[in-house]
């Protein structure tokens, strides 16, 4: 069975992919409001980043850090709150999730509580709706989008 790490593995590849791909655009059309998903290309990409990040600080019981997309409005700086953050979210992902994934737990910003397995699957498959969009935004700018394939990717970043 694979392991919900080689999920968050595979979306940071993809997520490197498409901060490549985005080199290719001028600026302008990277915070062009488009219609459908969370506003831009670029807010896309943050939006992806801080949700993520504040889903693995919630399931540690940290205090979340609000991101503000005023602070990160360029390509650069998304990519390199992107790289800063991922770091702290392997040494997570490094511990013993398997003993921890049936604690339920409530987030500041959810009136509900959640299982941790519930919450890494939903950060998961949070990132993989975004991608989508990423990729129906490219095909009306007639570019090739970023190739999704899981077959074939090499992960080795968490044991």
């Amino acid at each position: 069975m694979i392991k919900i790490k080689k999920f968050f593995e595979y979306n940071w590849q993809i997520r490197d992919e498409w901060f490549k791909w985005c080199k290719q655009l001028a600026p302008e059309a990277l915070t062009e409001k488009r219609v459908g998903g969370v506003e831009s290309i670029l807010f896309t990409l943050f939006h992806i980043v801080d949700v993520e990040y504040s889903w693995i600080r919630g399931i540690q019981k940290k205090e979340d850090i609000v991101f503000h997309f005023s602070d990160y409005d360029t390509l650069e700086k998304v990519k390199t709150l992107s790289d800063e953050l991922r770091k702290e979210l392997i040494h997570f992902l490094k511990t013993d999730i398997e003993n921890i994934k049936d604690h339920f737990i409530k987030v500041p910003w959810d009136k509900d509580t959640y299982s941790i397995d519930e919450i890494l699957h939903h950060i998961v498959i949070h990132e993989i709706h975004h991608i989508g969009q990423l990729s129906v935004w490219s095909r009306e700018l007639h570019l090739a989008p970023v190739q999704a394939n899981f077959i074939g990717r090499q992960f080795n970043l968490i044991p």
